[in-house]
């Protein structure tokens, strides 16, 4: 199947004016998810917040996220063998807006994490990591879809951060 995009995406995508589009995806509340990856050569580790990670398949066990192919982070992610993919929790809104900043170290603060399985930053604090094997990289639009097997996961007690309308929330109870 072929989506027609057309060629002035700053005013509609796919037939959607971009600012009602991004609208009805603010509805979507998510776990706030930050990727990791070591860096190659002299780069150092790379890392971003994702709001597309989800679940793929059971068998075999497969997760996804998405990434801008234009970020910072892509060209770590796209020759990385493994990633982290970590669920962040509540109270974790610092961390998120610091994988989500442009043009900064992400990686300064050394209490935020430690080197974990296959050389993958690991996050301290967070709800689960998952390490995955990357398996597969597909072209999607201006983004790519990262698919993941994982060879490696830890996981606590808590509750998540929620990213909706814009903003960080928690779960009421």
């Amino acid at each position: 199947m072929t989506i027609a995009v057309p060629s002035d995406q700053s005013t509609a995508v796919a037939g959607i004016e971009v600012g009602r589009y991004l609208g009805l995806l603010r509805q979507y509340a998510t776990t706030v998810t930050v990727v990791t990856t070591s860096g190659h050569g002299d780069a150092g580790p790379a890392g971003f917040t994702a709001t597309s990670f989800t679940s793929v398949s059971l068998r075999p066990q497969l997760v996804s996220f998405c990434l801008d192919r234009d970020s910072s982070s892509w060209p770590a992610v796209a020759g990385a063998r493994h990633v982290a993919i970590h669920l962040l929790a509540a109270g974790q809104q610092e961390v998120a807006r610091t994988f989500a900043t442009r043009g900064i170290d992400r990686f300064a603060d050394t209490g935020l994490w430690a080197p974990g399985p296959y050389g993958v930053p690991i996050l301290n604090g967070v709800l689960a990591t998952l390490v995955c094997e990357v398996v597969e990289r597909i072209p999607a639009g201006d983004h790519a879809i990262v698919l993941g097997r994982p060879v490696d996961a830890q996981q606590r007690d808590g509750e998540p951060l929620l990213y909706h309308m814009g903003g960080y929330s928690q779960l009421a109870r």
